[in-house]
């Protein structure tokens, strides 16, 4: 995403949202994703084989997507093993192991909180005892653009009426991860904030992917930069969740904590968390809670594939507390290859 100016003015919240980005932007962003697109088709399906499961029903969530205004929810996928789906449109993320500018919370989690929801109708509630206004609009509250470092600026994607009710790919291993019985790693907090914090709470749709660490493996040898191929990739797509079901629970006690944090604080906006809902031990337990029930949803497409159980505890991040302090390693956990710097 390139940084460009921004009528600041546009800001203001009693006017009409900005409904897209400019025209060159689009222009720009269409030719990007699409040559990136055709060459990762080509290459896929040129030098390779592909076997999905379940595309039918994630193209018909798809279709479905298309009219902005009837959106309901934005859309979570949580994929698995590499960058399958890069195609462009990409948010800035930092990692905490190598960055002071990386962790939970992180600017870009905020940006896909916002692109994940829809604003608030504009009503008298909306002002709060003492003539203080309720911000917690994401697309026409705050600024126009962020920054993830304090030097570097983006243009704030959730500005953008257009973008309301997202879809936001997350593969939520959060490194490299390989294994040959395709084992996972415990999953990062990143999935739970936007599960959490998200309005409405997103659909999720779990998935797996097998192949793109045959593509890349981490044992490769000279050229080390080169893809390697053939490969056989195997892509399935589970069910829609039934969120409310699913993580309803969860989300009525994050709400309580929100509601006793905005009394103390009088004003909280969407993405914007105080101490207490980011360090304190009920707000951890959450995050811990909804990451384990999303793994165990996608372990259930990975069961559905064919793949062996996984050994108990897996799950848990105090399991991989015993691996080396290191970006690349063979993990004395369970045996795979890691990397955390790709």
């Amino acid at each position: 995403m390139a940084s460009r100016e921004v009528d600041m003015s546009n800001s203001s919240s009693n006017k009409l949202p900005l409904q897209q980005p400019s025209l060159p932007w689009r222009m720009t962003s269409s030719v990007i994703m699409g040559l990136t697109a055709a060459l990762s088709r080509s290459f896929l399906y040129g030098l390779n084989s592909v076997e999905v499961t379940g595309l039918e029903r994630f193209l018909e969530i798809l279709d479905q997507r298309k009219d902005v205004e009837k959106r309901q929810r934005g859309l979570i996928t949580g994929g698995l093993l590499g960058s399958f789906f890069y195609a462009g449109q990409v948010l800035p993320t930092h990692r905490l192991k190598h960055s002071p500018h990386g962790g939970l919370f992180q600017p870009t989690i905020q940006q896909a909180i916002r692109l994940l929801s829809s604003p608030p109708v504009t009503t008298p509630s909306s002002t709060l005892a003492g003539g203080i206004q309720d911000i917690s609009d994401p697309f026409t509250s705050g600024s126009m653009t962020f920054t993830t470092t304090g030097t570097d600026q983006y243009v704030s994607p959730s500005i953008y009426s257009r973008n309301r009710h997202s879809w936001v790919h997350v593969f939520p291993e959060a490194c490299v991860h390989q294994h040959p019985k395709m084992f996972m790693r415990y999953f990062k907090w990143g999935i739970s904030r936007m599960i959490l914090e998200s309005e409405p709470m997103p659909d999720v749709l779990p998935m797996f992917i097998d192949g793109p660490q045959r593509v890349m493996p981490e044992d490769r040898g000279f050229p080390r930069f080169l893809p390697r191929f053939p490969v056989k990739f195997r892509v399935a797509f589970g069910e829609l969740l039934d969120t409310e079901k699913k993580f309803g629970d969860l989300r009525a006690r994050w709400q309580e904590l929100v509601r006793k944090e905005k009394n103390k604080m009088k004003m909280l906006a969407m993405g914007e968390l105080t101490d207490e809902l980011k360090y304190g031990r009920e707000a951890v337990n959450l995050r811990i809670e909804v990451a384990r029930r999303v793994r165990e949803e996608v372990a259930k497409v990975r069961r559905g594939m064919g793949y062996p159980e996984e050994e108990p505890g897996f799950e848990l991040a105090e399991t991989w507390a015993q691996e080396p302090n290191k970006d690349r390693f063979k993990s004395d956990v369970d045996d795979s290859l890691v990397n955390k710097r790709e």
